[in-house]
């Protein structure tokens, strides 16, 4: 008995086997029934009736890319390469329209960005094709959207990720380049310098003005002392002039006292003008007048009593 169930058995299992399917996740599997569009499934464990229901297709429900090489000419006949990456997608509820309306979808895109580029980029110069390359790419995915969604893909993302001119224009462009930056690094060198004189102009003025400062400030104390040594003489009945004569006799004795005592020294500057000589006299007169004066002063001065023991 159980030998003639065996092949119904094997044959049930066979079917079962058969009518059973599974669905890869992000993916969308179309059943036809007799040549017929029947249902969509999506991922999981399926049935379907075995011999009258097939699986049609599949499509992938991911992000996917396509990259377009287009080479066209630019406003100023540079001949130049794009590289235009697409990315798109199947859009789950329009799977049937993905499946049964557009058989080559990525003839489809490519075409429509040979399209868009080429009607774009011959209205730019080439440096205008390299910053508004962005341009370019929003240009191409509203095209693409446009045109697409009906066979039910979305355009995720559209990017322009290279722009190739011709070897000969890239040479130029680099030499260009090249004496671009020579000129710039020129400029800041010559800045630099300018800089550094001006900076060692305002220390040389700075340093001038503590210079002259610090003159300014010997020569005051200079004179401070000169007039409290006139102040001096005239409390002892020396008058002015004859004090002033005293003060620069003595300072001729400290100066010829002080070259005197430089060995390096053997120069001596005289004034030469006529007269020199006679001030000179009248000078030393004075002085010597001043100092008798100064020493009668001091012997008629009050002496001091000796304490009695």
């Amino acid at each position: 008995m159980s030998f003639f169930l065996f092949p119904f058995i094997a044959f049930g299992s066979i079917l079962l086997f058969a009518a059973l399917f599974t669905v890869k996740q992000q993916t969308a599997a179309i059943i036809e029934r007799f040549g017929k569009f029947q249902s969509i499934r999506q991922s999981g464990l399926h049935l379907k009736i075995p011999l009258i229901d097939r699986i049609s297709g599949r499509l992938s429900l991911k992000i996917q890319q396509l990259d377009v090489l287009i080479e066209t000419k630019t406003l100023d006949d540079v001949f130049v390469r794009l590289k235009v990456s697409v990315q798109f997608k199947v859009i789950k509820m329009k799977v049937y329209d993905a499946f049964y309306k557009l058989d080559y979808p990525h003839d489809q895109i490519t075409s429509y960005v040979f399209d868009v580029v080429r009607a774009e980029v011959p209205k730019m110069k080439l440096d205008d094709v390299f910053v508004k390359k962005d341009d370019i790419a929003i240009a191409v995915k509203s095209e693409l959207n446009q045109a697409m969604m009906d066979y039910g893909y979305d355009i995720i993302k559209t990017l322009v990720t290279d722009i190739d001119p011709d070897a000969q224009v890239k040479e130029a462009m680099n030499r260009i380049n090249a004496s671009e930056r020579e000129k710039i690094a020129a400029q800041f060198e010559g800045d630099a310098a300018r800089i550094l004189i001006v900076e060692k102009a305002k220390a040389e003025a700075e340093s001038k003005r503590l210079q002259g400062q610090g003159i300014a400030d010997q020569r005051r104390e200079i004179a401070r002392g000169l007039e409290e040594s006139v102040e001096v003489l005239n409390k002892v009945g020396i008058n002015s002039q004859e004090a002033s004569a005293l003060i620069v006799v003595t300072q001729h004795y400290d100066t010829l006292q002080s070259i005197g005592q430089e060995t390096n020294s053997n120069l001596i500057l005289l004034p030469n003008s006529p007269q020199a000589g006679s001030n000179m006299l009248n000078d030393m007169v004075a002085s010597f007048t001043a100092s008798n004066q100064i020493g009668e002063a001091m012997k008629n001065g009050p002496k001091k009593s000796l304490p009695k023991k």
